[in-house]
C-alpha cells in the first residue's frame, strides 16, 4: 500500500493569532454533548521540548547508517530522467541504481530553505511548514468510507464533498490534503478534474497534487493559479500548492512520483517525501534499521530535487511503523510508530528540514481502540516536533476507511492539542499566581463566585464540542447517547448547514471553463 496513492520561503514570524474575543468558551458543561462552537482560525506554535531517545551518538549511528546505504547500497529510481539528472551530478548510476555520496546529498540537503509558507486562494488562510509550527491536514486516499447510518461503502463523490464541507468547517483542519476519500463513481481520467473542483469551491485552503502522472500534475497547477486569479509567474513566485510523494520501499521511487515531484519543484511548489516503511515487512524489524531506511530513502529523492531546482521547498515525511507479526497487517498508532517517529523527528532537526508526520490507527470503527491509537500517533507528532500531520481526522483501518464521526472525534483532539499550546496556560505573571485570590478565599472555601474566577472563567478552560462532562445520571436522562452518535450529530449539522467560502464569480466561471475543456480533450490517460 502507497499511502500517498488513492487505491484503483523564508520563516514567517512564530506568533499565535489571538484568542477570539466573546462567545462562551468557559467552562459551561453542555448538556447536548455537541457544539459547532470552536476556536478561531490559527497555526499553532508547539511549546514543548522535542522528546529525543536518541542520544548524539545514536543520532550519528543512523546518520551514518543513511549515508552508507545511499553510498555503497543505493536507490532505485524508476525514472529516466532523475538517473539522467543524477548522473549529470556526478552520482555513480547502473541501471536504475544510484549510489550518492555523502558529500553531494549533504550539500544538496543544505539548498533547503527550512522553514516555508504556503499561500491558497484565500491569503488569511496561509500556513507556515517548519520552525515550530504544526499544521493538521484530513485523511488522505481512503477507498473506502464508514459513518453511522449507512456503514461500510466504496467511496463516492457525494461523501467526498461531504468532507470537504468538513475540511472547510474546522478551524484545526489547515490544510486540505489528499482525497478525503475516494470517488470511484467519477471516471480516473476526470476524476482529479471533479475533485479539485469541488476542492478549490468548497474551500479556501491549501490543497495538494496526487503525483500520478504529468496530465494530472498540470491539471491541478493550472486549477490553483485560476482559482486564485494569479498570472503564471505570481503562481511560480510562491508556493501555492504543495504534494507528498512516497518511496516504494525498500529502496525505490517510482516514475510518476519523481516525475510529479520535479514538476513541482520547477515551478516553486513544496514536495513532501515520505518513504512508507512498515518495521518487519519494507524495512528492518528493529526501529533503528527502519527509521535508517526511511531517512535513506527521503534523503536521496530530497537531493535529487533540489539538484534540479536548487532552494524548492521541501520536507522529511516519516510513515515508519510496524506490521502484526502474525498476520502481516500494518499496525498504527504502536509504542514502535511512536518512537520511530521521535526519533525521524532527531533526523529531520539534524539536516534542517520540516518534519511529516501521521496521525493514524487500525481500528476498523469510531471506538476506544481507534481513538487510544490516534492519540498515540498524534501524540507522537507533538512530541516529535511534527509540523505537517498528515492523517490528523477521520482515517480508520489503517487507512483504508475515512469516518465522518472519526473525523468530528479527531477535530475534539486536536481543538485539545491547540488548546494545551497556549501559552496562558503556563503563564506566571502575578495575576496568574493568583496570591489575592488564594487569601480571598482562604482555608475550606472555593473559587466558583471570587472576583479572580468572574472575570476569567468563560475563558479559563478548554470547552468540548463533542465530549460530554455531565454526570452519569444527567447523561443517562438525556438519552445516553455515546460519543460517536454525538460526533454523527455534529457532523450532520455541519453539512446541513454549510455555506461554501466567498469566491469571485469570474475566477469561479474560468474554473469550470478550464474543467469542461479538459475533460472534451479526456482527461488524463488512464492507468493501467
Amino acid at each position: 500500500m502507497n499511502e500517498s496513492l488513492p487505491p484503483s520561503a523564508p520563516e514567517a514570524p512564530e506568533t499565535q493569532a489571538p484568542r477570539r474575543s466573546g462567545g462562551r468558551r468557559g467552562n459551561t458543561r453542555r448538556s447536548a454533548g455537541t457544539s459547532l462552537e470552536q476556536p478561531p482560525w490559527r497555526v499553532p506554535l508547539n511549546t514543548d521540548r522535542p522528546t529525543e531517545p536518541l542520544d548524539d551518538e545514536g543520532v550519528q549511528a543512523i546518520h551514518r547508517g543513511a549515508m552508507h546505504v545511499l553510498s555503497e547500497i543505493g536507490i532505485e529510481f524508476i525514472n529516466d530522467e532523475a538517473l539522467a539528472l543524477l548522473a549529470r551530478a556526478g552520482c555513480r548510476v547502473d541501471g536504475p541504481n544510484v549510489r550518492m555520496d555523502e558529500d553531494f546529498v549533504m550539500e544538496m540537503v543544505r539548498r533547503a530553505p527550512g522553514p516555508f509558507t504556503i499561500t491558497p486562494r484565500n491569503p488569511e488562510r496561509m500556513v507556515t511548514i517548519g520552525g515550530r509550527h504544526m499544521v493538521f491536514v484530513n485523511v488522505s486516499s481512503p477507498p473506502n468510507a464508514w459513518d453511522m447510518m449507512r456503514g461500510k461503502r466504496p467511496g463516492d463523490f457525494e461523501t467526498f464533498r461531504e468532507f470537504l464541507m468538513l475540511i472547510q468547517h474546522f478551524n484545526c483542519i489547515h490544510l486540505a490534503g489528499g482525497y478525503p476519500v475516494e470517488p470511484v463513481d467519477i471516471h480516473p481520467g476526470v476524476r482529479h478534474l471533479d475533485c479539485l473542483y469541488e476542492k478549490l469551491i468548497l474551500t479556501d485552503k491549501v490543497v495538494h497534487a496526487y503525483c500520478l502522472g504529468p496530465e494530472r500534475v498540470e491539471d491541478v497547477m493550472e486549477m490553483v493559479r485560476i482559482a486564485g486569479g494569479l498570472s503564471h509567474e505570481e503562481f511560480n513566485a510562491t508556493p501555492r500548492m504543495y504534494t507528498n510523494i512516497n518511496s516504494t520501499s525498500p529502496l525505490k521511487h517510482d516514475f510518476p512520483m519523481i516525475d510529479g515531484a520535479l514538476r513541482l519543484a520547477r515551478r516553486g511548489q513544496p514536495v513532501v517525501v515520505t518513504p512508507f516503511t512498515l518495521a518487519g515487512a519494507m524495512a528492518p524489524v528493529t526501529m533503528a534499521g527502519a527509521v535508517t531506511l526511511s531517512v535513506a530513502e527521503a534523503l536521496a529523492a530530497i537531493a535529487l530535487l533540489q539538484y534540479a531546482a536548487p532552494g524548492c521547498p521541501v520536507a522529511m515525511g516519516t510513515f515508519t511503523s510496524n506490521v502484526d507479526m502474525r498476520s502481516g497487517a500494518p499496525a498504527f498508532g504502536t509504542p514502535e510508530y511512536m518512537r520511530a517517529t521521535q526519533m525521524t523527528g532527531q533526523m529531520a532537526r539534524l539536516y534542517g528540514l520540516p518534519l511529516r508526520s501521521s496521525g493514524s490507527c487500525t481500528a476498523n470503527v469510531p471506538d476506544g481502540q481507534a481513538m487510544w491509537e490516534t492519540m498515540n500517533s498524534l501524540w507522537a507528532a507533538v512530541q516529535s516536533g511534527t509540523n505537517i500531520v498528515y492523517h490528523a481526522a477521520g482515517w480508520l483501518e489503517g487507512g483504508l476507511i475515512a469516518s465522518p464521526e472519526k473525523f468530528v472525534m479527531d477535530c475534539e483532539v486536536l481543538q485539545m492539542i491547540q488548546r494545551y499550546f497556549e501559552p496562558a496556560l503556563s503563564a506566571t505573571t502575578p495575576e496568574d499566581i493568583a496570591l489575592d485570590a488564594i487569601a480571598e478565599v482562604g482555608a475550606g472555601g472555593h473559587y466558583f463566585g471570587c472576583a479572580h474566577t468572574r472575570a476569567r472563567y468563560e475563558n479559563a478552560f478548554y470547552s468540548p464540542i463533542v465530549s460530554d462532562w455531565r454526570n452519569f445520571e444527567a447523561w443517562e436522562i438525556d438519552g445516553a447517547t455515546q460519543t460517536p452518535e454525538r460526533a454523527h450529530r455534529l457532523y450532520r449539522q455541519i453539512v446541513d448547514g454549510f455555506e461554501p467560502p466567498a469566491m469571485d464569480e469570474a475566477l469561479r466561471e474560468e474554473l469550470a471553463t478550464f474543467v469542461a475543456r479538459r475533460k472534451e480533450e479526456g482527461g488524463a490517460p488512464t492507468d493501467f
